[in-house]
């Protein structure tokens, strides 16, 4: 088999539909399953601390628990994933998706909103790195990437379209009625699985784990240099856009002035950001290489970052720093998905545990990130460094540890 062919060539295997359009429409709900269970209840942050009687810091813990629910539950379904194969975790994961975002709906206090938040991101988990590892199992190298870029292009919708939905959805119920929503999505997503998702592990693949084999494993994982280097690095980069996204709602309604509904569409226009990079990612990446288009995603991010702090600093207004953050953003659209192809492509057996180790990182950085924007109340400074430090934090990450002239090779599989 040629080089060329083997780029592009999805695995053919019993039980794969690796060409199915209603199966990569699916995986691209599930992997967009963070920015709908955040963006969605952005525009209502606000509302929220209003109605609990709490403080605009409290009320963003609300996005850290989910995050880190997120985090775990990824560690939990990745590994069962490998062992039960995908659809059984998966299926389970999104009844009780539905369930808790009810919980969600009728939490009497910010503690038990907390809580619940955070059981919804441990069931919504299951989507995010069952969805990662299908991919994983379907499709190889620059197929792979151009995969992980169409989910990352149906990822940056959820920033596009979420807060506009959740601002106009606000102006027909209260901020509880945004989780009945979520709860309605995780049940279409149980129909669409039963429907359109396979089972794409084959038994004779699936291993036996554990905790210990999944420490085993994760410590091995991050003892590759390459592994680690492009995990930690597209993490960092996750970290950048949580800055911005855990801190735009105040930012942009309490410092510059906006309503929910305007917020909603200028968030919106930065999540254009992650779609336009996306699809000139799925456009580039075989002429270009996943490496090469993952460096030039960082760059990207560290000059919008620097010009961001810069208008922040200088007090130049609305405009620049829409325009800064778009820069950023469209940076982190040519991060992610190349960053997790190339860290996944030697995982041949070990891609679930692999995919929630990509996810548990980004994820518990991105809840680090989180209060940060809220340190110095009404304020875009704390954001601003935020993203830069996060940044800079990432790039540095990927010169350390893979080098700006590394190429991985892209090994065939078997058609």
């Amino acid at each position: 088999m040629s080089s060329e062919a083997a780029q592009t060539t999805p695995h053919s295997s019993p039980g794969r539909v690796a060409g199915s359009t209603a199966l990569l429409v699916v995986l691209g709900v599930l992997t967009s399953f963070g920015p709908i269970t955040t963006d969605l209840y952005l525009p209502a942050l606000p509302d929220v601390g209003d109605t609990l009687d709490v403080s605009p810091s409290q009320v963003q813990v609300t996005l850290t628990t989910s995050l880190i629910g997120l985090a775990v539950g990824q560690a939990i379904a990745g590994p069962l994933s490998d062992s039960l194969g995908r659809r059984r975790p998966l299926l389970v994961g999104l009844v009780l998706y539905a369930l808790s975002s009810l919980g969600c709906a009728v939490a009497p206090s910010i503690l038990v909103l907390d809580v619940m938040r955070l059981v919804q991101g441990l069931c919504g988990a299951a989507g995010i790195v069952i969805a990662r590892a299908i991919v994983r199992d379907c499709w190889s190298g620059a197929a792979a990437a151009r995969i992980f870029a169409l989910l990352m292009g149906a990822v940056s919708l959820g920033p596009l379209l979420a807060p506009s939905i959740g601002g106009a959805l606000l102006g027909v119920m209260d901020w509880r009625g945004l989780f009945v929503v979520l709860a309605g999505v995780g049940l279409a997503l149980i129909v669409a699985t039963l429907v359109c998702v396979p089972e794409t592990l084959a038994p004779s693949e699936r291993r036996e784990t554990s905790l210990l084999v999944t420490l085993r494993v994760g410590r091995r994982l991050m003892a590759d240099r390459l592994f680690a280097g492009y995990t930690l690095a597209s993490g960092l980069a996750f970290g950048a856009l949580f800055s911005y996204i855990s801190g735009s709602s105040f930012v942009f309604q309490d410092v510059f002035g906006v309503s929910a509904q305007v917020y909603a569409l200028l968030f919106g226009l930065n999540g254009l950001a992650l779609l336009v990079a996306s699809l000139a990612n799925h456009r580039l990446v075989d002429r270009l290489g996943p490496h090469v288009l993952l460096n030039a995603g960082m760059v990207t991010l560290v000059v919008g970052a620097s010009l961001l702090t810069g208008v922040v600093l200088a007090d130049l207004g609305l405009a620049p720093f829409i325009a800064a953050l778009w820069i950023a953003v469209a940076g982190v659209g040519l991060i992610g998905s190349n960053a997790v192809a190339l860290a996944l492509e030697p995982q041949a057996g070990d891609a679930g545990t692999a995919s929630a180790l990509i996810g548990v990182i980004q994820v518990l950085i991105g809840a680090a990130a989180a209060p940060i924007a809220g340190v110095a109340g009404e304020s875009a400074v704390p954001m601003a460094l935020g993203v830069l430090g996060f940044a800079l934090a990432a790039i540095v990450t990927l010169r350390i540890l893979v080098g700006p002239l590394h190429r991985v090779e892209q090994p065939g599989k078997a058609a």
